[in-house]
């Protein structure tokens, strides 16, 4: 019986993730896949990044991972969302060609020395409530000190095309009915999502000239902190939009749909809705955009953003044909609808190690997320404590200032999620201190101590950090007289001139370190010790603010509540309350704090139990 100290279940972006970050920390490591030829695959958007995903990608490579110097080798188009807003909701995404995304994936795993199986794991191996391997399709056996299951959407997978049903986990590929069945055997509790890819066309029977057209942007800095950045060809994408012949087609046959028939019973994500969905729940407005997205620069196969459905193939192409500039365009794949099995993730600690076997982890989509990035981050995560349990490490935990890795395993373990999770800004409280561009300054510290990336990467991480300081400090130090030295700038009312620190002028809307830097008043330096001393300056109020918040926050974390605590017996908490505390078991009075329906009452009375745990040795008695 071949035996490794990890073994990851599952190819993709999860899987790839935790099998590298344990072969970092040095343990054994083998990923078990059903298609070797699918390792890394992009089943949706040829695309990484976009609004909040980059602030993950970006928290991956801060600690050691491969996904963001992947998007640059492969990108063919880089843009920089949200540009007219702060910096903290300002993101990078990128267009990818999606062939050579699989094959970089595949190649850093052949050659970090990954052992790599192409076989179906068809159940856990359990002894004494520790996971002791896996079995396979031809009830093989393989050992292992812990098992990481990134099963995605294979799951008891079922694809929907109109009233066609066919067991898959993607398009062409087997699903896994019976891992499934093991994960419910251990007693763990599963739910059923739902979630589709829309058609591809043949760019070549596509009118692109009726089309508007948007070119990559130039100048966006890379993804990875060690990348040079992508050598291929940059293409554009295209933009058009449905009409009311589209609309008209769905509504006629809106019944075909599985999901309006009542066929799917998997719970859909609102903020990725079908086009089905889009036209039945906001048919009044004029249209919706479709994105033309280029799959790769060999390839003729172009992405449909937007026409995502889940209706009889032949009324997919009345749809696409309804379309401007889509009159004569080709179906090359059909749209189609997946549902599939998840765990619900309230069942796994924040190591996401489940709570009911040790030694086993779920890291992806089978915890209930969406997105390439939101299934990388957990898959890291899941890498490196499942190596810390191998070497008898303590387990790594990211508090919620400190990542959007952290707030997302944080949300997942103590709220849970009714519909596939997908990471927004807005979902984290300290988002200001949590920026795409200083990732690698929140995390490369870690991520060294951890031994996930090298000294003389850290190094120059730190590197720029201190050019940071030298630009703060030059910033503070340089005075200027306006208007005589920046013409734009108008002195306070009431003087004709003033004499003003560039620090306390950068303050001022429009006033930009670039701006300084054409009038030689300041020096060059890295880009990302740019934007980070120029944001450190304009947003230093608020971000002090936050600070204040982070140590409050961290004073939580620092409460550990005891494992054993009885919440049936705690006086003040309503019976939901109690039910749920009992299902989540927070391990600080932090994830307390996270917990639905929690209250600053509810949180008193937990901590008064736990002292008075503390003062009876660990004994809560009824009132």
């Amino acid at each position: 019986m071949e035996t490794f100290d990890v073994i990851v279940v599952g190819g993709g972006h999860a899987g790839v993730e935790a099998a590298l970050a344990a072969h970092r920390l040095g343990v054994d490591a083998a990923l078990f896949t059903l298609n070797m030829d699918t390792v890394g695959r992009m089943p949706c958007s040829p695309s990484i990044g976009g609004l909040a995903k980059s602030h993950l990608v970006k928290e991956i490579d801060a600690l050691g991972g491969i996904m963001a110097e992947v998007a640059d080798e492969t990108a063919i188009a880089y843009r920089l969302l949200n540009t007219k807003k702060g910096p903290a909701v300002r993101a990078t995404r990128t267009q990818n060609d999606r062939r050579r995304y699989e094959t970089a994936v595949k190649k850093r795993v052949e050659e970090a020395g990954i052992h790599v199986r192409q076989t179906r794991v068809d159940g856990i191996e359990v002894l004494d409530g520790r996971v002791v391997g896996v079995r396979d399709r031809y009830s093989q056996c393989f050992g292992a000190r812990a098992v990481i299951i990134t099963a995605g959407t294979f799951l008891s997978g079922l694809i929907h095309i109109g009233r066609m049903r066919q067991p898959a986990g993607r398009s062409g590929e087997e699903a896994s009915y019976e891992l499934a069945q093991g994960l419910r055997s251990l007693g763990l509790t599963l739910g059923r999502h739902k979630t589709g890819t829309p058609p591809r066309l043949h760019r070549d029977t596509i009118d692109l000239t009726a089309l508007e057209r948007q070119d990559p942007q130039q100048g966006c800095m890379a993804l990875g902190f060690d990348s040079p950045g992508t050598a291929l060809a940059q293409v554009p994408c295209y933009l058009t939009r449905t009409t009311e012949r589209t609309h008209a087609v769905i509504r006629e046959n809106i019944l075909l749909s599985p999901l309006y028939s009542g066929d799917i019973t998997g719970t859909p994500a609102r903020y990725c809705p079908s086009l089905e969905d889009k036209v039945m729940r906001f048919g009044g407005r004029q249209g919706h955009q479709v994105i033309i997205e280029p799959e790769g620069l060999e390839t003729s196969e172009v992405y449909a953003s937007g026409l995502g459905n889940s209706l009889p193939i032949e009324l997919q192409w009345e749809i696409v044909r309804s379309v401007p500039g889509l009159e004569r365009a080709e179906i090359i794949r059909p749209a189609y609808a997946i549902e599939y099995e998840y765990v619900h993730p309230t069942q796994l600690l924040r190591t996401l190690e489940t709570k009911r076997v040790r030694g086993l982890y779920l890291a992806g989509q089978v915890n209930g997320t969406s997105g390439y990035e939101e299934a990388a981050g957990q898959g890291i995560m899941a890498g490196i404590n499942a190596a810390r349990s191998v070497r008898g490490e303590p387990p790594f935990v990211l508090d919620r200032s400190q990542a959007y890795i952290a707030v997302m395993v944080d949300d997942l373990v103590t709220r849970g999620t009714s519909e596939p999770y997908r990471m927004f800004t807005s979902r984290s409280e300290y988002r200001l201190m949590l920026r795409e561009t200083n990732a690698l300054f929140r995390l490369s510290g870690v991520a060294l101590e951890l031994g996930l990336i090298d000294r003389d990467r850290h190094e120059r991480v730190r590197a720029v950090m201190e050019e940071v300081v030298s630009l703060r400090r030059h910033l503070a130090a340089t005075s200027v007289v306006i208007p005589a030295d920046l013409p734009e700038f108008p002195p306070t009312r009431g003087s004709d001139q003033e004499r003003i620190s560039l620090e306390r002028l950068l303050k001022r809307p429009g006033a930009t370190l670039e701006g300084f830097r054409r009038h030689g008043l300041v020096p060059r330096a890295h880009p990302l010790a740019e934007l980070e001393a120029e944001v450190e300056v304009k947003y230093e109020g608020y971000i002090d603010r936050q600070r204040k918040e982070v140590a409050r926050l961290r004073e939580l974390e620092r409460m550990r509540i005891p494992v054993d605590l009885d919440y049936s017996l705690v006086q003040g908490l309503s019976n939901e309350l109690k039910q749920r505390l009992a299902e989540v078991r927070p391990e600080t009075f932090a994830q307390a704090a996270l917990v639905e329906g929690m209250t600053p009452a509810g949180l008193q009375a937990v901590q008064l139990a736990v002292r008075i745990m503390e003062d009876t040795g660990g004994v809560l008695s009824p009132s």
